[in-house]
């Protein structure tokens, strides 16, 4: 029995050297597991595409002195939309800028020439002069695809430094938030991957690398990531591009009335949006709505007020506008309003602003 023992333990420490030399431990270099090889194929297909946008100011040398001198005032990131030298990053990263400068990935500075800015999407559009060969567009992705729980990568420069990646999943969709213009942003990515002050305007790619959405925002009481970061939706930057292109603004649509100021009909407890009036010759008076009129003796009487365009419920002048973005000039939408309590309902075709 004793050399049974020692037959059996003389096998295992054989078979266990045989084992050993057989199956080697893999060296780091030449392991990944595919997570990490999607991450890597992506920042290295994407870096290339990210840039450093620069923010200066002009300031005085001393309050006696009439001279100036430019010091940067902020930084962020950006993304090469196209050969042609179109940048896109945020608003609220070259706001108050005498100059913007874009550095990219191979460290040669560009003075930016500003195309146009939407504030209310907060979306910049900048030209640089670079050579075509310098210039990687991001591939475009859908963001209406998106669901929670897809991976999500971020890259940009984070606090100044240069093209950081982080990795997170969206966390939520159709989040709103609040833009420069106090108009609300809808339909926004709500995503984990960390975004910190400097990533703004950097681009949030999918797992396949391909462009869904404009890093712009973040929730955190210190200022730092606290895993509740926001981004434009791809889709939204593909519609208002060309109008900056066009315009150097965003332009939408208009029904051709004016209306009053929503704390004006909150605190007379109107619901929906009042037509203050009409403008001659525009849409809305063309398909027989009124404005606001005023009698003999003083009193007010209310024409139509607003209550919903193509089934679409609208409570302030926001949902009015967003209702509007949605169409392009040409289109016919369905207004229904709310007039001496009858409902009524329009056909009414959208023009261009200025436009009879």
């Amino acid at each position: 029995m004793k050399s049974q023992a020692v037959l059996c333990c003389i096998l295992s420490v054989a078979l266990s050297t045989l084992s050993a030399t057989a199956l080697p431990a893999p060296a780091y270099l030449s392991f990944q597991t595919e997570d990490e090889t999607n991450n890597i194929e992506i920042f290295r297909a994407a870096s290339p595409s990210v840039v450093f946008v620069t923010n200066k100011a002009l300031y005085r040398t001393d309050r006696f002195s009439l001279n100036m001198q430019e010091i940067p005032q902020g930084s962020g990131t950006g993304f090469v939309w196209d050969k042609t030298g179109l940048i896109v990053t945020n608003v609220h990263v070259i706001q108050d800028a005498s100059r913007v400068t874009i550095t990219l990935q191979d460290q040669s500075t560009w003075d930016a020439e500003l195309v146009g800015i939407a504030p209310g999407k907060d979306l910049a559009l900048l030209r640089i002069s670079a050579p075509p060969e310098k210039l990687i567009p991001l591939p475009l992705g859908d963001s209406s695809e998106l669901e929670v729980g897809r991976k999500v990568v971020a890259i940009g420069n984070p606090f100044g430094l240069d093209t950081t990646l982080t990795v997170g999943v969206v966390s939520a969709l159709g989040r709103e938030i609040n833009s420069l213009s106090d108009r609300k942003i809808r339909n926004v990515i709500q995503t984990d991957a960390s975004i910190n002050p400097g990533n703004s305007g950097g681009p949030l790619l999918n797992s396949m690398g391909q462009l869904i959405g404009v890093n712009t925002q973040i929730i955190s009481p210190s200022g730092a990531s606290a895993g509740i970061g926001f981004a434009i939706p791809v889709n939204t930057v593909k519609k208002v591009i060309p109008q900056l292109l066009e315009y150097g603004e965003e332009v939408r649509p208009i029904l051709g009335i004016q209306n009053p100021p929503d704390g004006w009909s909150q605190q007379n407890g109107i619901a929906g949006v009042p037509i203050l009036a009409v403008s001659k010759g525009l849409p809305a008076d063309r398909a027989g709505m009124t404005g606001i009129q005023q009698t003999q003796n003083g009193e007010i009487l209310l024409g139509d007020v607003i209550v919903e365009i193509d089934d679409t419920k609208i409570a302030n002048s926001d949902d009015l506008l967003n209702a509007l973005e949605q169409h392009l000039p040409g289109d016919t939408v369905r207004v229904v309003t709310d007039r001496n309590n009858q409902r009524m309902e329009f056909d009414v075709v959208l023009v261009e602003p200025d436009k009879q």
